[in-house]
């Protein structure tokens, strides 16, 4: 789903990634796995001269530096800042001030790509003073942005995307507008605010490109998560089950298939074992991490309240076959929801029946207009005041 105009992987997402599995239990992500993971991670730390993430990953999983290759890469680092710098002075005394930009632009750049992140937010800075057009001073928002995402700074995230929004409504161009949907949907992904996510990615599923990110299965892997635990069953099925960008891809990604139709199908059995699959996936995601066993609650909530509202009552030992467990976890698992507000149903323990305890709509409006008309009986009664003084 890339195209020619594709933006540079800088910082590489990807890297910071292989870094989160290095920090994952053995019983998460294998030592064989690790081991392969930490020669990837070195071995684009070497193609780059990254001499500032190589002393941060050396020192967070206490390996022993190469001098050697610290030396290398420190005379690497200078050789390449003093040919920029020397771009950059050129283009002062003999350019304009379209090639002096593209010299800091190229010096700010290089800073994100060896992982001096402090040095790269105020070489972008500096490069942003330079530049006028609306366009190219939205692309190095998204650079920060970037960078916030590389290091887990959710303030830098946050600061750049509010940015962008106003930079946007002054008039950003058709992609760069799509690009910031796709960018503030990771950060809300990234701190738990799933529906809003959910509803910027589905604005962007047909016009992704945003794969200096992640790529495109992965896009769509965020997407059917983060719709699948906010959305209610009738959108899932129009706008994420149904859509081609997400047939075209789906069979690609492994349980995600089966965790998302059998949700939808009632087989419940099919969708607790793909969720397990599917939660393990999310531990090994930095990104989601955090929020693994939070999903899987929530998703678990989901399906028992899907098939508690088709039913006013159902035998605890035939729902537990429906899905795959025990009556004695079924037990368990519901009355914590219960007691905690999430399902609308109670346990007969001496007959084995769930009873669903449905809302009563009606009631719920009559008091809704109830306390409305208290508001606005107060707020009539403080004007009146106010009128006889």
């Amino acid at each position: 789903m890339g195209d020619e105009n594709a933006i540079e992987k800088n910082p590489d997402l990807d890297l910071a990634q292989k870094r989160y599995l290095l920090s994952c239990p053995d019983s998460l992500v294998s030592p064989a796995d690790k081991e392969k993971t930490k020669a990837d991670l070195l071995a684009a730390i070497v193609k780059d001269n990254m001499l500032a993430l190589y002393k941060i990953v050396s020192e967070q999983f206490k390996w022993t530096p190469d001098q050697a290759l610290v030396e290398r890469m420190t005379a690497e680092n200078e050789a390449k800042l003093a040919k920029l710098e020397a771009t950059i002075k050129d283009a002062e005394e003999n350019l304009g001030e379209s090639e002096v930009r593209e010299g800091k632009l190229a010096r700010a750049e290089h800073f994100s790509r060896i992982g001096e992140k402090d040095k790269a937010i105020t070489a972008y800075r500096e490069t942003e003073e330079k530049t006028v057009g609306l366009g190219q001073k939205l692309d190095i928002v998204f650079a920060n942005i970037r960078l916030g995402f590389f290091w887990n700074d959710h303030d830098l995230i946050e600061r750049n995307i509010e940015k962008a929004k106003k930079m946007i409504e002054q008039g950003g161009d058709w992609d760069r507008r799509n690009r910031l949907k796709v960018y503030e949907g990771v950060h809300l992904m990234s701190v738990r605010r799933f529906k809003e996510a959910a509803d910027l990615f589905l604005e962007g599923l047909a016009t992704f490109t945003s794969e200096e990110l992640f790529s495109y299965n992965k896009f769509i892997f965020y997407t059917v998560l983060v719709a699948m635990v906010s959305i209610d069953r009738v959108k899932l099925k129009e706008k994420v089950i149904d859509a081609p960008e997400v047939l075209g891809v789906i069979g690609e990604l492994g349980a995600l298939g089966d965790f998302m139709n059998s949700l939808y199908n009632s087989d419940y059995r099919k969708f607790f074992a793909a969720l397990a699959d599917i939660t393990d996936q999310l531990a090994q995601d930095r990104f989601m991490a955090s929020h693994a066993r939070y999903f899987c609650r929530e998703m678990r909530i989901v399906a028992y309240s899907q098939m508690l509202d088709s039913y006013s009552s159902v035998r605890l030992d035939s729902m537990a076959r429906d899905f795959g467990v025990s009556s004695d976890f079924l037990d368990r698992e519901l009355s914590r929801f219960i007691a905690t507000g999430r399902l609308h149903c109670k346990i007969d323990k001496v007959g084995g029946i769930v009873e669903t305890t449905r809302p009563d709509s009606k009631n719920a409006q009559y008091q809704a207009i109830i306390k409305q008309g208290d508001l606005l009986l107060n707020r009539v009664s403080k004007l009146a005041r106010v009128i006889d003084l």
